[in-house]
């Protein structure tokens, strides 16, 4: 979501050289924006195996490096937009005179220059992060998500597709989150990718992450035709896979704010959260029905019923998707 800020960013400032810090396994998100002058991973799952290893020399040597890199160009702003002290210590170490934290929680206020409250009214995808560009004077007609495969990812997408015998129109599924109170049921994920490839003729692929596989084996199981690329591919090449689907369905996770990234007409399914509720993208929709106990986030209160998900059936969700996949089939 916070990726919406490079565009709304560069339409501001035109002569502003923007640079992203990230963590290893989100850079391939970051990398073929042209927009971005550089993209610097901190190599966090590395360090922390070279500290277990006891490989303290090279780690302070590559954490040393990594400082002077950030404080060679002289940045007049950095924004911290994770809002987290691992975060803003970097924001601090790079040196820069201005330091605006989003959101600033476990003390890292006090590396901040600046705070910004989270908190906001409106409805958007993407709303702190908004609420951040308007206050740095941009236009909020050029806040909109951006995220660029490249052709070789592009084109690697292809080559998954076509080993699974993907040939055709197909949907994606994105069944895994954090939590289990944002979960829909494994039952249903099966009994609705068996409906659309006999009402549609629609075959379905199901994505997530390694740690998602157990669950994407269950599922899969109980759906023959089910594709599970689940743990089978990095995150842009995800991006690329959704952006050619005719359709996403997905709880609240990463990957289903992709399909509204890449202008996938898109289905979310929310329950426990409610990160938005306004897409900015006509043929992509939220689907929630709030209950007294809702959002209740962390902490439910239905003893594992998940009433607020119980909601989302198999023919609501058909219904919902045969309006959005009237505007591409």
């Amino acid at each position: 979501m916070a990726s919406a800020l490079i565009p709304a960013l560069s339409a501001a400032f035109h002569e502003a050289r923007l640079t992203w810090l990230t963590e290893e396994i989100n850079a391939n998100l970051l990398l073929g924006n042209p927009q971005l002058e550089r993209v610097i991973v901190l190599p966090r799952q590395r360090w922390k195996q070279m500290r277990k290893d006891g490989r303290y020399v090279q780690f302070f040597r590559e954490f040393s490096a990594l400082v002077n890199t950030l404080r060679q160009p002289g940045f007049d702003l950095v924004l911290d937009i994770q809002g987290l002290l691992k975060s803003a210590i970097w924001a601090y170490l790079s040196g820069s005179k201005t330091r605006i934290g989003l959101g600033c929680r476990e003390g890292s206020q006090w590396l901040m220059t600046q705070t910004m409250d989270t908190r906001t009214e409106t409805p958007y995808i993407g709303g702190e992060y908004l609420k951040l560009a308007t206050a740095l004077g941009e236009n909020p007609d050029h806040f909109k998500m951006d995220i660029r495969p490249s052709e070789k990812v592009c084109q690697e997408a292809q080559e998954l597709l076509s080993q699974s015998g993907i040939t055709g129109n197909f949907v994606v599924f994105c069944p895994f989150t954090t939590r289990p109170q944002k979960h829909w049921f494994e039952d249903r994920w099966a009994e609705l990718a068996q409906r659309f490839a006999d009402k549609r003729g629609l075959q379905a692929i199901m994505l997530g992450g390694p740690g998602d596989h157990e669950s994407a084996t269950r599922i899969a199981a109980n759906s023959p035709g089910l594709v599970n690329l689940a743990g089978s591919t990095q995150l842009i090449q995800c991006a690329a896979i959704i952006q050619q689907a005719v359709l996403l369905v997905g709880v609240d996770t990463g990957l289903t704010h992709l399909g509204i990234a890449m202008e996938t007409p898109t289905l979310a399914l929310f329950g426990s959260t409610r990160p938005y509720l306004e897409t900015g993208f006509q043929q992509a929709k939220v689907l929630y029905g709030a209950l007294p106990c809702s959002p209740c986030k962390r902490h439910p209160t239905c003893d594992g019923r998940y009433d607020c998900m119980k909601q989302h059936t198999v023919e609501k969700i058909l219904g919902e998707t045969t309006k959005l996949l009237e505007t591409v089939i």
